[in-house]
């Protein structure tokens, strides 16, 4: 009797357990459905045309490396190196200035101040684009409002430039990093701190031996988010300079609309690898080292 009614009440147990288990697969398919719509079919469409190359004379198509080899000399090649230039050089700023916001935000005793500085940043770094680029021509351009007030045109100020769009890169960037950092510097245990002051070491003794080391991961985490976005950027560099400054994504954009070679829209889709190869690499570090820094601050 015992033995039947176990048999009993363990098959309704069962088939309640893969009914509420069933929900929770299914609850993923249109998500992957849309991973798929959204990034598998332009993702093969992207390989697909930078391997091959069509006969202007037949018309015919073959599979063959010569795209990728074009994105990798001559012009193709200085603007990819540009990118690279521009976006380490904004990240690396960026990082210094925003982890100083941070510390500043993270150590000051009035909340609102904090709750103010991480609001704007999250409006900020948000903020890109044509708006962020006429903003800096009405302000700093060559008739701008305070290049006028200052004379900044006597002393050789160009916002058209490198340092130009690294300056502008830099208003969407600090925030970005403020963000990141925020959370890591609030992980650093007051107890670390009154540790160190304790067996006697100084201010700059407790950042070099305690506080920098816990936060590497986080910061080379948040460069590496930084490099990121300052490559795949494209409006603010297109309506701030042109081809003043080569850029890949400026260079795509050309080869696309054939202003400068009719025919080259498929080594516009290489350079487009060339960018994905590059966002690859910098996930690849960018997730160990953010894995690595939870680790560190949860312990």
């Amino acid at each position: 009797m015992t033995a039947t009614l176990t048999r009993v009440d363990v098959a309704p147990v069962a088939s309640q357990k893969r009914r509420r288990h069933a929900p929770g697969w299914l609850a993923v398919v249109p998500l992957l459905a849309f991973v798929a719509l959204a990034f598998g079919i332009p993702a093969l469409a992207m390989l697909n045309g930078a391997f091959t190359v069509k006969d202007p004379a037949t018309g015919a198509t073959s599979y063959t490396t010569a795209n990728l080899t074009a994105s990798l000399k001559g012009a193709y090649l200085t603007a990819l190196l540009g990118s690279v230039k521009l976006s380490a050089v904004s990240a690396v700023i960026s990082t210094v200035f925003g982890l100083l916001v941070a510390q500043a935000v993270v150590t000051s005793r009035f909340r609102a101040l904090r709750e103010a500085v991480l609001t704007a940043s999250g409006v900020l770094a948000n903020f890109g684009g044509v708006p962020l680029a006429f903003a800096f021509v009405a302000t700093l351009g060559n008739s701008g409002v305070l290049t006028r007030h200052l004379g900044l045109a006597d002393k050789g100020w160009d916002l058209y430039s490198f340092s130009g769009l690294v300056i502008v890169y830099l208003y969407f960037l600090i925030p970005l990093m403020v963000l990141t950092i925020t959370p890591a510097l609030d992980g650093l245990r007051v107890q670390w701190r009154e540790a160190a002051r304790n067996n006697g070491a100084t201010a700059v003794q407790y950042w070099r031996h305690i506080a920098l080391p816990v936060l590497a991961p986080s910061l080379l985490g948040g460069f590496v988010l930084l490099f990121g976005s300052a490559f795949a950027a494209y409006a603010t560099a297109a309506a701030m300079v042109g081809s003043s400054v080569p850029l890949v994504t400026l260079q795509i954009a050309d080869a696309i609309s054939g202003n400068v070679l009719v025919g080259q829209e498929n080594v516009a889709l290489a350079l487009s690898l060339d960018m994905v190869l590059v966002a690859g690499l910098v996930m690849a570090v960018y997730l160990p080292l953010q894995r690595r820094s939870a680790r560190w601050l949860d312990n």
